[in-house]
């Protein structure tokens, strides 16, 4: 059979994969300590998954044992913050890595929370004015913390360092909801750095997969959500 004649590359709506790419995947932790006791969980709030954060996760690394999709994985990388270790350490083994492999990095935590880190969020609105960051995202969480668009820009700089550090590799990161709308925002929708960015509000689910391709053509978004984990409470 002939092969059927593809429209010319300016014209066409899919791309091929680009040889010699650094793909970048991007796991939210499971469900975590701090999102069901509305604590604010920065390095010190933060205690870790839930028993339902490790299903999630457990339920992920099954799916990743059993298809290899990510049996070729050069590096393992997860941010400081307990939630995102647990969940690096749990789906080591389906990388064909140990626990000991996965390499902490600051630059991929969820947003600094400053002072504020420990606070019940009804203690937070007590003691602080809230900034509205729809309105004004350039105001900081609390004193010592970043504001949205800090974060943003720090996110969309740590990706492209882990990406440059690995050319040619594909890197798994345990990170956050918050980190992974940034690099969203940074890198497919294209808000520069050091502007006012618009916050997207995406459901980004536990112990869900967001891939990204980075090479000479930019960033290329492969995949957002894959959530295998999501009917145990994502």
């Amino acid at each position: 059979m002939s092969q059927v004649p593809a429209p010319p590359e300016g014209l066409r709506t899919t791309a091929d994969p680009v040889p010699g790419a650094t793909r970048l995947v991007l796991i939210r932790h499971g469900q975590g300590e701090v999102n069901v006791s509305g604590m604010i969980g920065g390095v010190r709030g933060c205690s870790g998954l839930t028993d339902v954060g490790r299903a999630q996760v457990g339920a992920l690394t099954e799916r990743l044992t059993g298809s290899g999709e990510l049996a070729q994985a050069t590096a393992l990388f997860a941010s400081v913050l307990p939630r995102a270790i647990e969940t690096a350490e749990i789906i080591a083994p389906a990388l064909g890595m140990a626990p000991s492999d996965v390499v902490q990095d600051c630059g991929l935590c969820e947003l600094h929370p400053g002072e504020a880190d420990t606070l019940i969020w009804e203690e937070y609105a007590d003691r602080y004015v809230v900034p509205d960051w729809d309105v004004d995202p350039s105001l900081p969480l609390s004193p010592g913390g970043e504001s949205w668009n800090e974060f943003v820009d720090r996110a969309a700089d740590a990706l492209e360092a882990v990406a440059n550090r690995h050319p040619g590799g594909l890197v798994v990161i345990a990170t956050h909801a918050g980190f992974i709308e940034s690099t969203i925002l940074s890198h497919l929708v294209g808000s520069p750095r050091g502007s006012t960015h618009k916050r997207l509000r995406l459901r980004t689910h536990h112990a869900s997969l967001t891939e990204w391709e980075f090479s000479e053509a930019g960033w290329r978004l492969l995949r957002y959500n894959d959530a295998y984990a999501g009917a145990l409470g994502a």
